[in-house]
């Protein structure tokens, strides 16, 4: 079998320290630790989520999803959870990403696209040059109670596959993934990186068993005869 690709996992809504421990050694190359949200599953206090950050071996990325907007409450996150990857789940002012830049060296920033039609498009265009990454998910900023990730939705991937076309940044996919799509999301998008957080869970806990299945199928797909 000849290797392909390599396509990174991130297992997000991780709730302890423990269900970190298992991502990682099932290999996991980042974490999510899920914030003060306004909906969705997964949020811990930001207590535990410097004290799972701070048990995440060199090389794996800590995911802070953070749906502040002003650069000073995100920067100050970033400093109590001392976190290596901000996931910015919600759009920023024009010019904050750089702010972020300047005030958090060193710290990587993944923004969120949802993707809700062709002008998602744009949207991941625009705002590429300013992040390390996008992650495209099937949340919808519009509502009256924002959805901002969590939903367990797939979205439409023909114009995440357009995205990731599109863009130069590493772009990861979430939104309803699990075990028995993982492959199919790999095949047709060609992802960086699968996100996934209730695809490998059940009764709201990580499921060992779900998650080998997960890392089965996207290493099985990452190859080729």
């Amino acid at each position: 079998m000849e290797l392909v690709s390599r396509v990174r996992v991130k297992i997000c809504c991780i709730g302890s320290v423990e269900e970190a421990r298992l991502a990682v050694a099932q290999g996991a190359a980042a974490v999510g630790l899920v914030s003060r949200m306004p909906s969705g599953p997964g949020v811990i206090a930001e207590e535990l989520i410097a004290a799972i950050a701070a048990t995440v071996p060199p090389g794996v990325g800590s995911f802070l999803l953070t749906s502040e907007t002003d650069v000073r409450a995100v920067v100050e996150q970033q400093k109590r959870t001392r976190v290596n990857t901000l996931q910015l789940v919600d759009a920023l002012p024009r010019g904050a990403h750089q702010e972020l830049r300047n005030a958090l060296p060193g710290i990587a920033l993944v923004q969120v696209v949802h993707v809700l039609g062709e002008e998602s498009i744009a949207e991941a265009s625009a705002v590429e040059p300013h992040v390390d990454a996008i992650l495209l998910d099937s949340g919808n900023p519009a509502l009256a109670v924002k959805e901002l990730g969590g939903t367990g939705r797939v979205h439409d991937w023909a114009i995440s596959r357009q995205i990731r076309e599109t863009v130069r940044c590493p772009v990861f996919l979430a939104g309803g993934l699990h075990p028995r799509n993982a492959g199919e999301a790999i095949r047709r998008i060609g992802p960086y990186g699968l996100d996934v957080c209730s695809g490998v869970r059940r009764n709201g806990r990580l499921d060992p068993a779900k998650l080998r299945d997960f890392f089965a199928e996207v290493a099985a797909s990452c190859t080729m005869p």
